[in-house]
């Protein structure tokens, strides 16, 4: 605490904003790193799952154990020094403006994401909401590189995957308005605070919002565009959607958005249905079994969670065949549309009885 004091009669005046720029710094570092090595976990996974080996070649050091650890790193740097080729006939300055559209929202809704009680950039009340709409923006970045490509392909992609995001979108959306119902606050660290109680997991939101958690869940598989949504990169269909025309670190832009997208999915579901930071473990068990500690809430439980939901975008993608759009479309609006707006409907009647026992 002193060493605070002595950084805040540093900076004087401007010791707010860079308080703020160190926490966001905090946020992102990690953030890019995890983005980083995800690809080569679900290389990993699906090399397990298919019998195969999967990246083991690319060391630190060439020390053998530590193995394929250094691929991210490598894939890194290829991109780096590969050039940039925007085509000609192109919107030169939206080709690329596109790639930082698509993850700037990615990366701001982690403002209000709450790590832990006292961890979290911005607390504030309209978070939720929040999230709702910085998130939406993302799809105009895929629109935007489409039509900048100046490519027949590239387009065909865009219109697809906008089509197919703003479908589940309407999905996502209706989900979180029952979260918000059962929750009774927009705040999204109050949220986690009302599934706590004295039954562990099973004060959390995806017992009575069960049908709503596989609801979020798939929809954002679709909304990242995974497999098995991946039309939009259909390479048998369109050759690679609407980032065809992208190379070098451009295109390492849209992966890192994809991947960022994911984990902050994975995040939010694991917030708004699986209890966030709380912990899974009743305090009646903690304490009987002698270890009281299970039971306090605090990061290490969001990551576990975290970990478990992105891992299940992986067990898809390794599992599933690719649908076809007519089939995307047909569970988007005439399935998940329609069961989130009859949820609504029988939670607002649910909470209205007494055996509504989701409160704080």
């Amino acid at each position: 605490m002193e060493f605070m004091r002595t950084l805040q009669t540093l900076f004087g005046p401007a010791w707010p904003v860079v308080w703020t720029l160190v926490k966001i710094a905090a946020i992102v570092a990690p953030l890019l790193l995890v983005v980083a090595y995800l690809p080569l976990w679900e290389r990993k996974v699906i090399g397990w799952m298919q019998v195969r080996i999967g990246p083991n070649r690319v060391t630190f050091f060439g020390i053998p154990w530590l193995g394929g650890l250094a691929q991210p790193i490598v894939d890194a740097l290829k991109l780096l020094v590969k050039e940039i080729i925007i085509p000609g006939g192109a919107n030169k300055a939206l080709f690329l403006l596109a790639p930082v559209m698509v993850v700037m929202p990615a990366m701001a809704a982690w403002a209000v994401v709450p790590f832990s009680p006292e961890l979290v950039l911005a607390d504030v009340d309209a978070g939720l909401l929040y999230i709702m709409a910085i998130t939406s923006v993302g799809v105009y970045g895929i629109i935007i590189a489409g039509w900048a490509s100046n490519s027949k392909y590239a387009f065909l992609g865009a219109l697809r995957s906008a089509a197919q995001m703003v479908s589940y979108e309407l999905a996502m959306g209706f989900a979180l308005v029952t979260v918000l119902m059962a929750a009774q606050s927009l705040n999204v660290g109050e949220i986690v605070r009302v599934q706590q109680g004295s039954f562990g997991l099973f004060n959390w939101f995806w017992i009575p919002l069960f049908p709503i958690f596989l609801v979020y869940f798939i929809s954002g598989v679709a909304e990242t565009n995974r497999a098995p949504f991946d039309v939009a990169e259909g390479e048998s269909e369109i050759v690679a959607g609407f980032h065809v025309e992208y190379s070098g670190m451009a295109f390492a832009v849209f992966f890192l958005a994809e991947y960022a997208n994911m984990i902050l999915i994975s995040t939010l579901a694991s917030v708004m249905f699986l209890g966030g930071w709380l912990s899974p473990v009743p305090a009646a068990f903690a304490d009987a079994i002698g270890l009281p500690w299970l039971a306090d809430g605090n990061f290490g439980w969001l990551l576990v969670k975290l970990f478990v939901v992105v891992s299940s975008f992986l067990w898809f993608r390794a599992t599933f065949p690719r649908y076809r759009y007519d089939q995307i479309m047909r569970l988007g609006w005439k399935v998940f549309l329609p069961l989130t707006i009859a949820w609504i409907v029988v939670l607002g009647a649910w909470m209205q009885t007494p055996l509504w026992v989701w409160w704080k």
